[in-house]
């Protein structure tokens, strides 16, 4: 019945017959939320842009790039557990305004440093730290936000499309980053993306939800209890655990290798500040195939075998990288780097969620970004230190080759679900949660 309540835009008609692979759009809600993070992440991709090429520009140094990173994460590692609580007990949308305001808000900060002149590598480390203790908050609450705008049959279908405009911002972002940054200078990207905040903010104030229940709770539940049974849950849920372990490997030895791209652009290939912004969109492009792929695929389950490969594809696709000497074979390269990422990335994110009890799936989300968001600043100095001490090309070829090693061993001692069909799904859940709800009283 929620595709025949009002639309939100004139060609968005009553009734309008979304096709599966559309299927989430036939949800008011997520349609705001989809269109006010198309504006809002164009932004946001702008500004990681600029802020990647100031503090390179300011200090010279490979390293700095991977603390950046380091510094704009490194809170997600401590504190994203813990977060994963409150989204778990207070509304996500409520959560989500304040964090989108927070990011707003230092968007601008940082924007008036640069355009006044008083802005330093210190102050952007500084404003990085704050900027990860919000998203700390916000990874968790995005990502389970999403069960509360559709049904369950759409929620791979939501993340895919969630995954493609991510990815089509992450395209057209950096290039406009670029451009921006060569022209006008990064003060002008930081403040565009601060206005481009306002356009998700619009979104969440406008979209109609039903109104939230509070999960039951007894008196003597508080909040280290709930996180001890959240963590008890994954330990005992071997499919899970497996996803977010396998998620914390490839963050700490692979995904991070993005932070060379400048010293890539730059010490390699000999290019500018727009020739790193065309290296961040080829891998936009690859990574937003990828979202394309699943959103066609609609309802279907991926297969186990296709995580593997996609594992395997990231691995290999770090190693052209490394030898590249000139830009098609580094585009081509970036391309599969990026679709490797976003497919496997996709497909986890949709299994966590697929496998969490409503009442655990704040804190289940919260590990899965706790490995992404939290190892990930590890990784990003790790790449830096290493980078800055044997290279960029051999540092690109030994994470390729530590993350072939990781998705052989983590193949073998956390194997995917035989099938990841909807039915096993629903009968693995119900078996897990059926064997613990008994025993949890905080658990509604």
């Amino acid at each position: 019945m929620r595709n025949t309540l009002p639309q939100i835009t004139p060609h968005l008609r009553v009734g309008w017959p979304w096709p599966d692979a559309l299927g989430a759009m036939r949800y008011p809600a997520f349609r705001w939320f989809f269109f006010g993070q198309l504006i809002s992440l164009l932004g946001s991709w702008m500004q990681t842009t600029a802020l990647q090429w100031l503090a390179y520009r300011l200090t010279g140094s490979v390293l700095s790039l991977g603390a950046i990173t380091f510094a704009s994460f490194l809170p997600v590692l401590f504190l994203s557990l813990f977060m994963g609580v409150l989204v778990d007990r207070y509304p996500r949308r409520r959560l989500l305004l304040l964090t989108q305001s927070t990011f707003m808000i230092l968007a601008a900060v940082l924007a008036y440093l640069t355009f006044s002149g008083q802005v330093t590598y210190n102050l952007l480390l500084l404003l990085s730290l704050l900027l990860g203790v919000a998203n700390a908050m916000d990874m968790p609450a995005r990502q389970s936000f999403f069960s509360d705008l559709v049904d369950r049959e759409d929620l791979l279908n939501a993340i895919a499309l969630n995954s493609s405009v991510f990815n089509g911002t992450r395209i057209l972002g950096p290039v406009l980053g670029g451009i921006v940054v060569a022209t006008w200078g990064e003060a002008t990207a930081f403040g565009l993306n601060a206005v481009s905040f306002l356009a998700v903010l619009l979104a969440l104030l406008a979209m109609r939800l039903p109104p939230s229940k509070a999960p039951a709770r007894d008196g003597t539940s508080g909040g280290r209890r709930e996180l001890r049974e959240g963590l008890s849950y994954l330990r005992g849920h071997r499919p899970v655990l497996g996803l977010v372990v396998m998620i914390a490997a490839f963050s700490l030895i692979g995904f991070p290798a993005s932070v060379l791209l400048p010293a890539l652009a730059d010490e390699v290939l000999g290019l500018g500040v727009q020739g790193y912004g065309v290296l961040m969109a080829a891998m936009g492009i690859g990574a937003l195939a990828a979202g394309i792929l699943l959103v066609i695929r609609g309802k279907a389950a991926p297969s186990p075998r296709q995580l593997l490969l996609e594992r395997l594809l990231f691995a290999a696709s770090l190693i052209p990288l490394a030898v590249a000497r000139t830009l098609p074979l580094a585009l081509v390269a970036l391309m599969a780097l990026g679709y490797a990422l976003i497919a496997q990335l996709t497909v986890t994110n949709t299994l966590v969620q697929l496998l969490a009890p409503d009442a655990l799936r704040g804190r289940l989300v919260s590990a899965y970004t706790w490995a992404l968001g939290g190892f990930w600043p590890l990784g990003a100095l790790l790449f830096g230190a290493v980078g800055q001490r044997i290279g960029v090309a051999q540092t690109l070829l030994a994470a390729g080759a530590a993350c072939g090693l990781i998705t052989v061993i983590g193949w073998r001692v956390f194997p995917v679900p035989v099938s990841l069909a909807p039915a096993s799904l629903d009968r693995e859940l119900r078996s897990g949660s059926e064997g613990r709800t008994g025993s949890s009283p905080g658990w509604r």
